[in-house]
Order: structure tokens, then C-alpha cells, then sequence
């Protein structure tokens, strides 16, 4: 599991940066990837990065301000050009689905995979036996959404030593222990799980913020997380400014992560006026003054998801 940034910019793309896009690669569970978020500019990102559009299974939009929003169109009909073909599932506030019906129908682009618009007001989205998505609405001008991601427990591993004693060689039955099943061998001899197997691994937990003010949501959405991604338009001492524009400053967005007890923090979405690696610097420092573990997102690199140690 690995966070890729296409996009880390507020408002407008820039010279040095695109406007959002955030990836989450599930490589080894699903072999896709899920983006949260589309701006302008998306699949020119993509083009740059090792990501494959037919590989794209879900996508969460978090409000539809155009920073936001305005590439989704051009994506979707490009994932058809490039040889998509699996279904995709788009989940976003109410509007999403008039938005891309008209852009679609306008521009008559030809979508040849199923395409479903998940309109939503936060709760539960989607679960199966890997993940589960959930949703909560956040603060902005617009109704904009938080997004929590959590893996389900793991089983523990095998004792392939232990099972060498049994006389038991890699095959079908390893993966019935593997379940938490009882087996039986061919020379009778039962294997309970419990008796081989480790304790299970805990799943992992991403969560990734809309723009926001600091607000009563982001703390559930944020509890425990693996990962917490989370806006920070403007260093500090311009709160004034970012409480009117209805975003976070880089001390509220380590406060959120301190309360939540969160394990990593990456900051993103970051105002024009910061422009250079020189000017993001205090930004980082400012947070890390709260929260030691935050670093600024930087598009294009890969942000390992890491299982808690002993877990």
C-alpha cells in the first residue's frame, strides 16, 4: 500500500506545482489504485508517473471546487481511449453526477467501460473483505468530504517450521490454515490453526481530508490512522486568513493528527504564495513542532503505508 501525489497545489496549478490529485496504489491487495480527487491537469500527471489508467478502480472526490473536479471528465474519457475496460465506481457530494452527465453529453465522449456516479452525504461507502471506505462531511464553503480508509485485519503467518514437523509440505492445506481453519493430513494427524498460526496483522488506516476548517469530523476520520492526509493552505500566522477562506493552517492540521494519535502526517494542498522547496520549509517545521512525523507531499514520490511494528 503506497500514497502517490499527482497534484499538491490550492486554487491553480503553478509552474512548480499541479492542483490536487492524491493515489493510494493497492498493489499487492487488488492490484489497482484508487485517486481521491481530480484536478485540471490529472491525466497529464499520469502520463509522467507509473500509474496506468485501466488500472483505476475507484474514485472519491472530496467536494467540486474546480481544483478539485475539473479533470475528471478528460480522465474518464481518456481511460476508455487507453484501453479501460473494468468498471469504475466515482463517489462524490451531490452535483458530481449533473457534472459529468453534462460535460459527457456536450463533449459526446464515449465512456465504452460502466461507469458508476456514487452521489453521497457521507456514512459508510463501500466495503468487501479488504477494505471498507467511510465518509463524514467536513468544513468549507461548499459541502466538502473526508474520507477514511481501513483495511481489514490480516491473517497472522504461518509456523513453516512447526508445519515441517508435522510432515505437512506447501501446498492447498497451508492456505486452509492460512483461513483459520483446522486441518487433517493424510497420515491423520489434525493441525489446529490456532497451534500455527501468528496473531492476526491489523489492517491499515488512510485518511485523506477535503479542504477543511479544523472541525468535530476530522478527529473520528483521522482516529488511529496509518496515514492522515491533510490540507495545509497557509503557514499559521495567516489563520485569520485561512479561517475566512473556510482552510487549515499548518499547526491545525498537527493538532488534528496529536488529537486523533495518528502515526504519520502529510501535508498537502499548499497556497501559491509558497513556491519553492525554500518557502514550504517553514511550513514543515511549524507542524513538526506539534507532530514530529509530518512531511510535505511532494508529487511524483512514493509514501510507503508501513503496518505499526509488531502488528
Amino acid at each position: 500500500m503506497e500514497i502517490y501525489f499527482l497534484g499538491t497545489n490550492a486554487g491553480i496549478p503553478t509552474v512548480q506545482r499541479n492542483v490536487t490529485s492524491v493515489v493510494l496504489r493497492l498493489l499487492e491487495e487488488r492490484r489497482s489504485f484508487w485517486m481521491f480527487d481530480c484536478g485540471e491537469g490529472t491525466q497529464h500527471q499520469i502520463l509522467r508517473s507509473p500509474l496506468r489508467l485501466g488500472k483505476l478502480e475507484k474514485l472519491f472526490i472530496t467536494h467540486l471546487h474546480g481544483d478539485h473536479l475539473f479533470g475528471l471528465p478528460g480522465l474518464l474519457s481518456s481511460r476508455g481511449y487507453q484501453g479501460g475496460t473494468a468498471p469504475l465506481t466515482v463517489y462524490g457530494p451531490p452535483g458530481l453526477k449533473a457534472f459529468l452527465d453534462i460535460s459527457l453529453s456536450v463533449s459526446q465522449s464515449r465512456i465504452p467501460y460502466k461507469l458508476e456516479v456514487a452521489e453521497h452525504d457521507g456514512g459508510l461507502l463501500f466495503e468487501d473483505e479488504h477494505f471498507k471506505v467511510e465518509s463524514a462531511l467536513l468544513e468549507h464553503r461548499i459541502d466538502s468530504y473526508g474520507y477514511r480508509v481501513t483495511e481489514k485485519d490480516l491473517p497472522g503467518s504461518l509456523n513453516i517450521e512447526l508445519l515441517k514437523g508435522y510432515g505437512l509440505k506447501p501446498g492447498p492445506l497451508y492456505g486452509v490454515l492460512k483461513s483459520g481453519r483446522d486441518v487433517t493430513t493424510e497420515q491423520g494427524i489434525t493441525i489446529a490453526a490456532a497451534d500455527v498460526l501468528s496473531e492476526p496483522k491489523r489492517g491499515r488506516i488512510v485518511t485523506v481530508l477535503g479542504d477543511t476548517r479544523p472541525c468535530g469530523n476530522s478527529i473520528p476520520l483521522a482516529r488511529e490512522a496509518d496515514v492522515l492526509i491533510h490540507e495545509a493552505t497557509f503557514a499559521h500566522e495567516l489563520a485569520k486568513m485561512a479561517r475566512e477562506y473556510h482552510h487549515s493552517t499548518t499547526v491545525q492540521a498537527a493538532e488534528i493528527a496529536k488529537e486523533a494519535n495518528a502515526r504519520k502526517l502529510i501535508l498537502t494542498h499548499f497556497s501559491s504564495r509558497y513556491s519553492s522547496p525554500e518557502e514550504l520549509g517553514p511550513l514543515l517545521e511549524e507542524a513538526r513542532a506539534i507532530f514530529p512525523d509530518t512531511q510535505l507531499a511532494e508529487e511524483f514520490r512514493l509514501f510507503p503505508v508501513e503496518r505499526k511494528k509488531g502488528n
